[in-house]
């Protein structure tokens, strides 16, 4: 009897160029803006304030970057990731149009290489995946690899096509979204008392607060981004694997270590673009996050005399306080022959953000 539903592609399922239209388009609303704020504690007024918003040229509040990502990133999850071991990682990430309650998100994704792993039970898969509005614009590009279960394990395929990846995005790729005005500026809407002039490269910046992860709260956050990876929702499945505990995911965690880096951050505007990413250490419900951001550089935008561009690492700690109990994020392992994460750290991201001048 042939079955009706959709198993998930394994890593032999994939092929190098294939391009894959993801199904279920999401109209996005006030109340999935409302709701993500209820399940991160993001602040960014962008999001929450349509004065402040229309203040900045926009027609309103906009729906939360991250959530944009989300969004587009979970159209992809039952094509590409159902049957993920785990999210490794991101390259060129770019934020390219506003979305708006209203819109409606769809997703399209190619593979872009394939990579067995030693073990012979599972393999990296590479996809590019762009995410349009109805209008058929881009609004959000990104390079993602996953590490994907073999449906035979016995059969070594030899796949070991590795691409090459951009490892930043050029200033002069930056998006600035169209009619975007700072002359208004209000910084009481942020509360914030920093600009563009007041970082410097090599600062650190501990956010001085914690979150603890709830099990409840994740599973939430997933549904509302219609991930449904099996990782994160199948505790009978999970209860076969080392960890035998849900994992949480990857991109909930970027969600809420950017909740957290709001304070001494509050200026800043949007997220321009990710460099990339690693999710260096899985979470689980329980752990609590830190987080602290090193300033990297600071750039002026083309055109722009009245913003910049922030670049920004944002690090993820659980269980630990980086700033009262300091760790190296990353130290040398002997014995592997090359730099591994702290086991506590569990995202190193790379990204830009756009950040108003004084002016």
């Amino acid at each position: 009897m042939t079955s009706k539903t959709n198993p998930g592609n394994y890593f032999e399922d994939f092929e190098i160029g294939q391009t894959i239209e993801h199904a279920i388009p999401r109209t996005l609303t006030e109340g999935d803006n409302a709701l993500y704020i209820g399940l991160t504690a993001d602040r960014y007024p962008l999001y929450c304030d349509a004065e402040f918003a229309r203040s900045l040229g926009f027609g309103r509040e906009v729906i939360n970057d991250l959530l944009v990502f989300h969004t587009v990133f979970g159209k992809s999850v039952p094509d590409v990731s159902l049957n993920a071991v785990a999210n490794l990682g991101y390259a060129e990430v770019q934020f390219l149009k506003p979305v708006y309650p209203g819109d409606t998100l769809r997703s399209i994704s190619k593979v872009m290489g394939k990579k067995e792993n030693r073990s012979g039970k599972n393999g990296n898969v590479y996809v590019r995946t762009q995410g349009f509005n109805q209008k058929g614009e881009t609004v959000l590009q990104f390079y993602r690899w996953v590490m994907v279960h073999k449906k035979d394990p016995s059969t070594p395929t030899g796949e070991n096509s590795i691409p090459k990846l951009p490892s930043e995005v050029a200033i002069e790729n930056l998006v600035v979204p169209e009619g975007l005005k700072l002359s208004d500026f209000n910084a009481g809407a942020t509360g914030g008392r920093w600009f563009l002039e007041d970082y410097e490269a090599g600062e650190r910046i501990y956010h001085d607060a914690g979150m603890t992860i709830l099990e409840a709260e994740h599973a939430t956050a997933t549904r509302l981004y219609q991930n449904t990876a099996k990782v994160h929702f199948d505790q009978h499945f999970m209860n076969n694997t080392p960890a035998k505990k849900r994992l949480i995911y990857g991109g909930h965690i970027i969600s809420l270590l950017r909740a957290l880096s709001f304070n001494g951050l509050e200026n800043v505007v949007k997220i321009l673009a990710w460099n990339g990413g690693t999710h260096s250490n899985p979470t689980y419900s329980g752990d609590t996050l830190y987080a602290f951001t090193d300033i990297i550089s600071k750039h002026d935008l083309p055109g722009r005399t009245d913003c910049g561009a922030l670049r920004l690492r944002l690090v993820g700690v659980k269980n630990q306080n980086p700033e009262s109990e300091p760790l190296e994020v990353k130290s040398m392992d002997e014995a592997k022959g090359r730099e591994v994460y702290h086991k506590n750290v569990v995202l190193d991201l790379d990204y830009f953000v756009l950040i108003p001048q004084r002016g």
